[in-house]
């Protein structure tokens, strides 16, 4: 059967013309579009095996922060490209940024943290 007779051949409320099918659909609960590109950026901060192994480090680091000095080998990437990954995960709020002496430390957002994870409950 070729395309167009398939297309032909198509039942249903799609192909009658109707605009919903069984209206079981409620928005009450969802999410809205503000709120789908909030967590559509938040989701993009993290979804890069690097950033999400950045995280895991300076979690697993004594008070949830990190040097980048200390992260960059861990990486095994360079310092400026270890840098651009945190630039990514600070925008985010994921993380914050602090400088100290001639070094950049990193520390977790809990709360932030908390709204990732709550995507999935």
């Amino acid at each position: 059967m070729g395309q167009t007779q398939l297309l032909a051949t198509t039942t249903g409320p799609a192909a009658s013309g109707d605009a919903a099918c069984c209206g079981t659909l409620t928005t009450d609960s969802a999410m809205g579009r503000a709120q789908a590109e909030a967590t559509a950026y938040l989701l993009k901060a993290v979804a890069d095996p690097v950033r999400l192994q950045l995280l895991s480090l300076i979690r697993a680091a004594k008070d949830h922060e990190a040097c980048v000095c200390d992260l960059t080998p861990a990486v095994g990437l360079s310092q400026p490209t270890v840098s651009h990954h945190l630039k990514v995960l600070t925008e985010a709020g994921l993380l914050t940024r602090e400088r100290r002496g001639t070094w950049a430390w990193f520390r977790l957002v809990p709360s932030r943290l908390d709204d990732l994870a709550a995507i999935f409950r």
